[in-house]
């Protein structure tokens, strides 16, 4: 979808923009270029929890210049109130309110048509995603009993590393409230096909803008499956390109880290693509029919493997 700013374009000097404006064209919002958008009058609710993280308030940010938003619910159990109040400045559609503490987590969530989830700890040098199971599955476990108890219809966009552990417990918790529907729990592993589409078109020289890569598996390591055989549009790859590019989309993660020296791991990106996917979501529950993205779900796609990443079409 395309999106036009008229006080960018429509000056009353001859209709020629000013320096500023042309500058402003050129950032235009993600709204307009890294999530496509649909009209929509239908109020949609969409909460964050972990919004004073790292991810989390890129993520933030993100939500709240997407049109497809009314009202945004920022939860942490610390830093909250800032982070709100900040992103509430900001003059886009959606009302921001936040919320701190376990006494608060109910008034995130009531209403939510949308939960994303980005809470716990990063990946830090040395950690594998044992590591990091053992810290978040017990934050993961708490934060969708709130959403059993809360809002029990809401979609689901899991975050909180390692996704190829926190979606079955997740689905657990679901299943233990006896609110548990498949279809509205999903891991996001939107970040490896950004990745895969990024790493693919750089390498053979084409626009990323329109390059596109399905990435199947799962969300860790070798299990990160990037099918180049079937990316838009098809480029023949040598084996050694292959190869390398799927590891390197494999190992994308590993890389933000050693990058940014033990000092922090793929936050922005990662909101990026948790914001890509969370907007899908939206647009699928506004009735959007064409609404395809990967996702981390319960599939059948695999006999014996109960979860796994694949293609899915959101809708109401």
């Amino acid at each position: 979808a395309s999106y036009k700013h008229p006080s960018l374009t429509d000056t009353p000097h001859r209709n020629k923009p000013c320096k500023m404006a042309a500058l402003l064209q050129k950032i235009a919002p993600m709204s307009v270029r890294g999530v496509r958008t649909m009209s929509s009058t239908t109020e949609r609710k969409v909460a964050v929890l972990g919004a004073a993280g790292g991810i989390g308030q890129s993520l933030s940010m993100l939500m709240k210049m997407s049109p497809n938003v009314s009202k945004l619910a920022l939860y942490d159990v610390m830093g909250t109130p800032g982070v709100a109040a900040d992103v509430s400045h900001m003059n886009t559609k959606a009302i921001t309110t936040g919320h701190m503490g376990d006494e608060e987590l109910e008034a995130a969530l009531t209403g939510a048509d949308v939960v994303v989830i980005p809470a716990g700890v990063p990946r830090k040098p040395g950690m594998t995603r044992d590591d990091l199971f053992k810290i978040n599955a017990g934050i993961v476990a708490t934060l969708m009993t709130g959403v059993a108890k809360h809002c029990p219809n809401a979609m689901v966009a899991m975050i909180s590393n390692p996704v190829n552990s926190t979606v079955p417990i997740a689905a657990e918790v679901m299943k233990k409230h006896g609110v548990y529907d498949p279809r509205k729990l999903c891991g996001v592993t939107t970040l490896d096909v950004v990745r895969a589409k990024t790493f693919y078109a750089e390498k053979k020289g084409i626009p990323v803008v329109g390059t596109d890569v399905p990435v199947v598996g799962g969300h860790a390591g070798i299990t990160i499956l990037p099918l180049f055989s079937q990316a838009t549009p098809f480029v023949e790859l040598t084996d050694e390109e292959r190869v390398g590019l799927t590891k390197r989309t494999q190992d994308g993660g590993t890389e933000v880290v050693a990058a940014k020296a033990g000092k922090g791991s793929a936050t922005l990106s990662m909101a990026y693509a948790g914001a890509m996917f969370a907007d899908a979501c939206l647009r699928g529950l506004n009735g959007q029919k064409d609404v395809i993205e990967c996702s981390y779900v319960e599939s059948s796609v695999v006999p014996g493997v109960e979860f796994f990443a694949t293609k899915v079409q959101a809708n109401a």
